[in-house]
């Protein structure tokens, strides 16, 4: 059976190297040197094989990218003229004048601080790290991907991003070995930006960590919660905890904040008296501040669900749960009836669906149908991102796949991977 698929093939435009410990101010987010990738896909015909490899070269070249030749002549010599260089780099044969400090530390009275965020400027070349995994995550120390990084590897070096794209090029250009990062809250819904991010980078899902939310009012010492006047916090932890706060302090102002553990950093930093944050104990802890209120989320079912990135996809099993992830475009001539047809071929093999997801299609968001004598109507396209039970070993998988290739304009498998089983409950030892 054929089908039109895509192949994307990815450049990284070269990054500009400049001096870690001349970085920009901190809160200031804007005019920086952004690393640019561009992507693009275009098509050509695949078989969908019969089976799975027992080995990881097999695995990565049939099942990895879904109906794409990845090791085309053409990309392949492109990517990897760019990856030479880096990967000399990283052996440190082009290391001579560079500054090898890719995370640096604070220093606060003559003592180390906490770490830095990376930025899109420090995106240069890694040198080898020996066999420490290195995690990047979005935010600061003491937000709650931390804690998720934690969990998924525990004996890991946490690298913390200023950005989602940054910890996707972290890993593409070795400067991480994985990345965490949160896709979904039981209360404030999918986290769109890391859906596109999906589909724009090469990166493969290779597991999956639940965190349960615990969240605290957070002060300097001695503050009293009829003293606050604002509190800042990222827009989600405040819409969770909304009910708590309008009890604890009813005249404070609520202000917006780009990341929980960064608002309590801010307060310490800036020793603001009349300013509390909403964030995770343990960034109390790490910012010494104290806890005002504990557990103020207002649903104690407050969930994260973080994905586990990597630049090479794992070998699926059916000794265990396990769990895949996709995302396809219909195809013009299928019209509405595709998602139809999608969920049927997933149906039929008693296969469940945990998630469907749509995010506007990035080449074509809108197609126009009908002729030009009684107007023309507007439709919009979309992608869209699913996630079912059952691992890429299983035939019933691989042959629903088949048969939604069908109806695609192009199909990637995002990840095959184990399921989160791990229990959890809402104490704060589980989140900090």
């Amino acid at each position: 059976m054929q089908a039109v698929s895509p192949t994307f093939s990815c450049d990284l435009k070269p990054m500009i190297q400049t001096n870690l410990t001349a970085k920009i101010a901190r809160y200031s987010h804007v005019n920086r040197n952004r690393a640019s990738v561009r992507c693009s896909y275009k098509s050509e015909s695949f078989s969908f094989p019969n089976g799975v490899g027992s080995s990881r070269a097999d695995w990565q070249s049939s099942c990895a990218i879904l109906a794409s030749k990845v090791a085309s002549a053409e990309n392949s010599s492109s990517i990897t003229g760019s990856l030479a260089d880096q990967v000399a780099a990283v052996n440190g044969h082009s290391n001579d004048s560079v500054n090898l400090s890719l995370v640096p530390s604070n220093t606060q009275n003559g003592k180390p601080g906490l770490i830095q965020p990376l930025t899109n400027t420090d995106l240069s070349p890694a040198p080898s790290h020996g066999s420490t995994l290195r995690v990047a995550y979005q935010g600061v120390p003491g937000a709650y991907s931390e804690a998720a990084a934690g969990k998924a590897y525990p004996k890991s070096e946490a690298i913390p991003c200023d950005q989602f794209d940054v910890a996707f090029q972290a890993v593409e250009l070795w400067i991480a070995d994985r990345a965490v990062l949160p896709v979904e809250n039981s209360l404030g819904g999918s986290i769109h930006r890391n859906y596109d991010l999906l589909l724009r980078h090469r990166l493969h899902i290779v597991g999956e960590v639940q965190i349960p939310v615990h969240h605290c009012l957070l002060a300097l010492p001695g503050v009293r919660p009829d003293c606050v006047r604002r509190v800042i916090s990222h827009p989600q932890a405040l819409a969770q905890t909304e009910g708590s706060l309008n009890k604890l302090t009813p005249k404070a102002a609520i202000e917006a904040f780009h990341d929980t553990a960064a608002a309590a950093e801010y307060i310490a930093a800036n020793n603001l008296r009349v300013t509390a944050a909403v964030a995770s104990a343990r960034a109390a802890e790490l910012y010494g501040l104290q806890i005002l209120a504990d557990g103020i989320q207002d649903d104690a079912g407050n969930v994260t669900r973080f994905l586990m990135l990597a630049r090479d996809p794992i070998i699926p099993r059916t000794d265990r749960p396990f769990k895949t992830s996709i995302v396809f475009a219909a195809q013009e001539r299928e019209g509405t009836s595709v998602l139809f047809k999608v969920l049927s071929a997933f149906a039929f093999r008693n296969i469940s669906l945990t998630k469907i997801e749509s995010r506007p299609h990035q080449n074509c968001p809108v197609r126009v149908v009908g002729d030009g004598g009684v107007g023309t109507a507007k439709q919009f396209e979309y992608t869209f991102y699913v996630d079912f039970e059952a691992s890429m070993a299983e035939a019933r998988a691989q042959n629903a796949l088949s048969e939604v290739q069908e109806y695609t304009s192009f199909l990637r498998v995002l990840g095959s991977y184990p399921m989160d089983m791990a229990p959890w409950s809402t104490s704060p030892s589980e989140d900090a």
